[in-house]
Order: structure tokens, then C-alpha cells, then sequence
């Protein structure tokens, strides 16, 4: 009885099946939503949508399939538009002597093609006049003007109820692969990483093997404890600290937090621009508490996964040269230490939080990119899931 909404959102490229349609279909049936629209969109979002990502698109089929929104298909690439720019039918419904102001222009789509004409025309913005897409003015595109038969762009509201289409910036927030980083949404990339065991006390209950045991003892209950079961990967962390990390102190402690909850087994360290002969875990005592960076190669087994956080953008000499740290003398340079740590954990990834688009080839980066084999991802949730991904063959 929902299929015609199932395949709006399959077309909208939301990844459901069968077997989701079917979950839709029972809930529905059993009054979980009844006689709701909202009630029915949480309960169809929760069924059908197995990925944050997708939240936007589902958001948009719903739109287009119970309030009428049309897709937006009449901007180009070329028309530098945003993509997530709405096509909303009629705010209200025209009078009859509007809708003849409209026939003599040569009706609605002769309206929205003028338009189109236009946003290939436009170059920039424009404050009044009666032609091209702007601000004030008599032209029939924009905001905050006067005709009455225009298309109102962003204007945020009504003024003089004689828009015959409006054209507005939806105003829910993006949930795909791009967006920044939030505790919630570094947790589910996190656990790409995942490698279940029990381990510890059996405190948790066993279903399968009490009932079967139960059965066995004619029906007396005997109750089956195991170990919970816990994520054992093993994780050492190390993130640049100060200098051009300072922007993105934020979320470098959304990626901590989120990593501490998800893995059992995590050691953090400290380090600034590069790694040398010691880092540090309290950035308070660093002075006096420091760890030898030979003691985590020795300490800590090839079975762990290593993750350095940091924007390696330094000096080249930093990385590449003998006294090359801006903090003290460094016997060896960096690049040697990054290598013993390559060497030794054959599963490595940089995580960069500064824009991909700003990185370049050579440089620091460059020196450190090729030390970790092109394992530099984006510190985004695509860049996070892609690491991760990486990391758990």
C-alpha cells in the first residue's frame, strides 16, 4: 500500500529494499504511526534510512511525494545554484486575473524559461533594475522587489503576495559524507573499525545456550553466563598539538572523545608538528613526563593500528632535517621516526583535518604523505570511514 513512496525514495537514490518496505508496511499496519504525517516520517525515516548520509535525500522524496515539492530540474550545473535549492508549488492560488497576466507572458513555462535564460546570463550580483536576477528593482527574478508575476529567489518570506513561484534555500542541515565532524557522526565511521571479543568476567547473559541447556536438563533452568563482548582493536593515537593545529582543536576533541568510547584498547600520545625521539600524554607536565618514542615501538606490538591526526604542514626542514624541531634539538629527523613507526605497524593512517583542496604535493606534507604510503585521508566523515575502512583489512 506504500510502494509508490518506497520507489519516491528509491529514486532519490536512498538505498532501501524489500525487506525495509516490508518492516514500513508491518509498523504501519500494527498502528505504530496512525493518522500522523509527522509521527509517519520519523517512523518511515527510521525504517528505511540505514545511514546518516542519506537523511537529506529521504528528506526530499518525502517532501516531493506528500506536500506536493517538485525536484528541481530546471538548474544547470553552469547556473552556480545550489543543488539543495527547492522548487515549491504555488504558495497560494492565483486569481483568475493573475493567471491571465501570467497567459499573456506566455504562461508559466514561458515564466520559467525567461529564467533559465537568465541564470545563464547572470555573472554577478545584481541591487534593482528590471531584467536580470538581484535585489529591489521591477525584474520578475528575485527578492525584495516588485512584479507581479516574478520568481522569488531567497527572499525568506512574502511581501506583496505576487510571486508565481518561489524559489527558497531549504533549511534543514546536510547530513552528507562532507560535513563537519560531530561526536555522534565520528562514532558510526569509528566503528568500521571493529573487531569483536569476549573477554573478562561472563556477566552478560547467553540466551541460545541457556535455552538449549534448560531443554537438555528436562526443562530446569540453567542459566549460561559469557564475557561481553567488547571491540579488541588495539589503537595507538597521536595527535600535532599547538602552533597551526590551534583551528582545529575542536575537532580533534570530538575524534578523542568519540574514539574513547569505541575502543577498549587506545593509547593517546602528543606530539608537535612532527614526531621525534618522545611524546607525551598531559600536555601540562610535557616538559617533565615525556615518553620515549623507542618505548612505544617496543612496548606496543605490530597488531595495533596507528592514527596521527595532525595538518603536516611545518618547515620542510621539520620533517627532513637534524635539529630541524622549533622546540629543541632533534638528534635525528623526523622522517626517520615517522619511518620506524611505518615500518613497525604495517596498518598506518594520517588523518589531516585542514581542507584536501589546501594540501598541494610537495613540502612538509608531501615528505610525510610519502613516509605513510598515501594514507592521508581527510579528517571528514568520508575521509574518517574511508581510513577506517583501510585500517580494518
Amino acid at each position: 500500500m506504500l510502494i509508490d513512496f518506497f520507489q519516491t525514495v528509491r529514486r532519490a537514490k536512498v538505498p532501501c529494499s524489500i525487506r525495509e518496505y516490508l518492516d514500513l508496511v508491518a509498523a504501519v499496519q500494527a498502528h505504530v504511526a496512525f493518522a500522523d504525517l509527522d509521527e509517519f516520517y520519523a517512523l518511515a525515516k527510521l525504517v528505511l534510512v540505514k545511514d546518516e548520509k542519506h537523511y537529506d535525500k529521504f528528506d526530499k522524496a518525502f517532501g516531493h511525494y506528500f506536500e506536493g515539492l517538485d525536484a528541481v530540474e530546471l538548474l544547470s550545473e553552469e547556473a552556480n545554484i545550489p543543488q539543495d535549492w527547492m522548487r515549491k508549488e504555488f504558495e497560494r492560488m492565483l486569481t483568475e486575473e493573475q493567471m491571465a497576466q501570467i497567459e499573456a507572458l506566455g504562461g508559466l513555462d514561458k515564466l520559467m524559461e525567461e529564467f533559465q535564460k537568465r541564470l545563464e546570463e547572470q555573472e554577478k550580483r545584481h541591487q534593482g533594475g528590471n531584467k536580470m536576477i538581484g535585489t529591489g528593482g521591477t525584474s520578475p527574478f528575485g527578492a525584495n522587489g516588485y512584479n507581479p508575476e516574478g520568481i522569488r529567489i531567497e527572499q525568506g518570506r512574502s511581501r506583496h503576495k505576487k510571486a508565481a513561484k518561489v524559489w527558497e534555500q531549504r533549511n534543514y542541515r546536510d547530513l552528507d559524507d562532507s560535513i563537519d565532524l560531530g561526536i555522534r557522526n565520528v562514532k558510526v565511521a569509528l566503528r568500521r573499525l571493529r573487531k569483536f571479543a569476549r573477554q573478562g568476567a561472563a556477566e552478560e547473559l547467553d540466551l541460545g545456550d541457556t535455552i538449549a541447556s534448560t531443554a537438555r536438563n528436562a526443562g530446569f533452568l540453567d542459566i549460561k553466563m559469557v564475557p561481553e563482548r567488547h571491540n579488541a582493536v588495539k589503537v595507538l593515537l597521536f595527535f600535532d598539538i599547538g602552533g597551526t593545529m590551534d583551528p582545529f582543536v575542536r575537532v580533534c576533541e570530538e575524534l578523542f572523545s568519540a574514539a574513547r568510547t569505541e575502543f577498549k584498547h587506545m593509547e593517546t600520545f602528543y606530539f608537535h608538528n612532527c614526531l621525534y625521539e618522545s611524546v607525551w600524554k598531559n600536555n601540562i607536565r610535557r616538559i617533565n613526563e615525556r615518553t620515549e618514542t623507542w618505548d612505544i615501538l617496543r612496548k606496543y606490538g605490530p597488531e595495533y593500528k596507528v592514527i596521527f591526526v595532525g595538518d603536516a604542514m611545518m618547515a620542510p626542514y621539520e620533517v627532513t632535517h637534524v635539529g630541524g624541531s622549533v622546540e629543541h634539538w632533534n638528534e635525528e629527523p623526523g622522517a626517520v621516526w615517522l619511518q620506524r613507526m611505518a615500518d613497525q605497524y604495517d596498518k598506518l593512517v594520517w588523518l589531516n583535518p585542514a581542507p584536501e583542496g589546501h594540501w598541494g604535493q610537495g613540502g612538509s606534507l608531501g615528505a610525510i604523505r610519502q613516509i605513510v604510503n598515501d594514507k592521508m585521508y581527510p579528517l571528514t566523515i568520508s575521509g574518517l570511514e574511508d581510513a577506517m575502512r583501510y585500517l580494518s583489512k
